[in-house]
């Protein structure tokens, strides 16, 4: 049996076991390391600049021929020749169909062979006229045989002049019988064959005319935005640019010709019309296009990129850049936008640096590190020339 130890040296067990637990702990800890700055968050950086902003209005318009016409009969008859092919361009004046004349040459004919009866006629009565004047001082012919041989020549004179009047509607009839284009353009399809009867009262017409230089759009504008035209008009003429709907390709330019009289109550919307020289035919009648219109151009002001715009419950901001590389909430107040580029109002100057990407990653006080600068568009394609070559 195993005799218990004696209490003093329980003692100076439990001493030493005090001992050991305060060395280790004293000589056993170490120092807390430094606590290090979270690491800085890459983003696109970009300076605030001042430049020259275009201000444009953009809406959905409609392309229409500046003149069309639809070309019909305005006499009876058969048609002799169908003169133009379809889709061919004609200048004023073109024949297009030809009717059959014979009837209104004759109908010229017996205009003009009346007048010189009447003629003849009233040759005769003057001289009569002539003989009475000389016997009536003598008493041989009497003053009612005169005044009567005067009404008669009278008569006779009214009479050509209407034998006249009958020889011109007579051959603008015959005219008529020539059909000609009233304005330069481009023929459609044809309406009907030779051979066919026509007549003054048919509406359907032959064939329709477009003229296609110029060209006209009609488009359509928010009517707040009538105020803002109508001072650019009143400063001048407004260019007005023709877009394609798909991939914003510029397809013609012209200026605005005049803004509709009256706003459409049911819309909220203006109509504009704008004309255009078309000189490549890149516009057709019937196109649905985009149309832009220069109304001012800004002067250095300053500009951001779009891509640094935030929205917040208070508005408008950006993440400014702080010269420790730490960003701070800017507010912003803006004006135009243009494309990707935004006029700033109020809240930043000039040379400053905004965050333009990652923005979902910041808060206040977050510190940011530019990304590297990327290769712009000419620098890629020498770069792609190069590629291809042998070193030396």
């Amino acid at each position: 049996m195993t005799r218990p130890l004696p209490p003093r040296y329980l003692g100076a067990a439990a001493v030493a076991l005090l001992v050991l637990c305060g060395a280790w702990y004293w000589f056993g800890r170490k120092p807390p390391a430094e606590a290090k700055p979270p690491p800085a968050i890459r983003v696109d950086m970009a300076t605030v600049q001042r430049a020259d902003v275009p201000v444009y209005l953009e809406g959905l318009g409609t392309v229409q021929a500046f003149y069309t016409v639809t070309v019909t009969a305005r006499v009876d008859g058969q048609i002799d020749k169908v003169a133009f092919t379809e889709g061919q361009d004609v200048r004023k004046g073109t024949l297009l169909v030809q009717i059959d004349p014979r009837p209104y040459q004759a109908a010229l004919g017996i205009a003009v062979a009346t007048r010189a009866k009447d003629q003849a006629l009233l040759a005769n009565a003057q001289r009569d006229m002539e003989r009475y004047t000389v016997l009536a001082p003598e008493d041989l012919a009497s003053k009612q045989t005169v005044d009567t041989q005067r009404a008669l020549i009278a008569q006779l004179i009214a009479q050509i002049k209407g034998d006249e009047a009958a020889i011109d509607n007579a051959r603008t009839q015959l005219d008529y019988t020539s059909i000609t284009s009233p304005i330069d353009g481009r023929t459609g399809i044809r309406l009907i064959d030779p051979g066919n009867i026509v007549h003054a009262s048919d509406t359907a017409g032959m064939v329709v005319v477009t003229e296609l230089e110029p060209i006209s759009v009609i488009f359509t504008l928010p009517e707040e935005q009538f105020g803002q035209l109508s001072a650019a008009l009143a400063r001048g003429s407004v260019s007005a640019t023709a877009l394609s709907r798909e991939g914003k390709e510029e397809l013609d330019t012209g200026t605005v010709s005049l803004i509709d009289n009256q706003i459409d109550q049911t819309t909220g919307t203006i109509r504009v019309k704008a004309t255009l020289p078309n000189k490549q035919r890149r516009l057709w009648p019937g196109e649905f296009v985009d149309v832009r219109v220069l109304t001012q151009v800004r002067n250095q002001v300053l500009t951001i990129p779009a891509s640094a715009l935030e929205r917040g419950p208070d508005g408008l901001f950006t993440y400014l850049v702080q010269p420790d590389s730490t960003i701070k909430v800017a507010p912003l107040s803006i004006g135009e936008q243009n494309g990707d580029t935004v006029v700033v109002e109020k809240g930043l100057e000039a040379g400053q640096r905004v965050v333009a990407s990652n923005q979902y990653r910041l808060q206040p006080g977050s510190r940011v590190s530019a990304n590297p600068a990327r290769p712009s568009a000419s620098q890629l394609a020498r770069a792609g020339d190069g590629a291809g070559e042998p070193a030396p």
